[in-house]
């Protein structure tokens, strides 16, 4: 990055973790420890030392506010700013959703900023210095984080891309019952300044605000998105199931 445009991360904290009851109760997912500490610590060092990233934005409810404040407050030895939004909500019938909730902290911040967007139960071990550097090449297109599961039918659960030669992605489908392949996105996006005022748009055009891959659909049809593909190990933490994995296997 060049000039005075700076880079804030934003962190999706603000889910109700429903699949995960018996686990979250009231504790927010991201707080969850993996390897005796919170999975969002992972994502902290991840970002940490990214060039130009000025300060970390963490969104959440009102039921978990108070938890992520206290969190935040721990984070004494951490080299940026960490600032805890509340968006207000209370159950997971009136939540905002991950696109909802991009849109609440840009009119709430109005950041002129490169924005970094990584989901809160993205738990992985690969540095994001290449995946930044890619991006940075493609902007002022948007540029998501995919992975290859290897099996069709685990991709059916999440958003499934097919990419070109030049990594910019021809199809996306949310939760296809036949996937077209096994890459899949992980709710993580490196959102250019100059790209931001779409999510507005989407949201005046589609009336839905929840799902992220929805977004990315919708523009991927109009603009150039791509893709860069991560390596080594990646955990979607929705389940008990995939909490118990990330326990056992993942790299302390």
């Amino acid at each position: 990055m060049s000039g005075a445009v700076r880079m804030k991360a934003l962190i999706l904290a603000a889910g109700y973790g429903t699949r995960l009851y018996s686990l979250v109760k009231d504790t927010p997912k991201a707080l969850l420890e993996i390897k005796a500490k919170p999975l969002v610590n992972y994502i902290l060092e991840k970002v940490a030392a990214l060039p130009d990233l000025d300060e970390v934005i963490l969104v959440t409810n009102n039921k978990f506010y108070a938890a992520f404040q206290d969190w935040a407050e721990r984070q004494t030895a951490y080299p940026h700013p960490i600032h805890v939004i509340n968006d207000g909500t209370n159950t997971p019938e009136d939540r905002l959703g991950s696109i909802g909730d991009i849109d609440f902290v840009l009119k709430k911040r109005t950041v002129d900023d490169d924005m970094l967007v990584i989901g809160s139960d993205n738990l992985f071990d690969y540095d994001l210095d290449a995946y930044i550097g890619f991006a940075l090449k493609k902007v002022p297109s948007v540029t998501i984080g995919l992975y290859d599961l290897g099996d069709r039918e685990e991709a059916r659960k999440f958003g499934v891309v097919v990419l070109d030669a030049q990594g910019r992605v021809i199809s996306f489908e949310e939760k296809p019952a036949q996937p077209t392949s096994t890459l899949v996105a992980m709710c993580l996006y490196f959102f250019p300044r100059k790209s931001l005022g779409f999510i507005a748009d989407y949201l005046a055009e589609s009336g839905t605000s929840d799902a992220a891959g929805d977004y990315i659909w919708w523009l991927h049809k109009r603009k150039n998105v791509y893709g860069f593909q991560f390596t080594g190990k990646w955990y979607d933490i929705g389940s008990v199931e995939t909490y118990k994995q990330a326990q056992e296997k993942f790299p302390s």
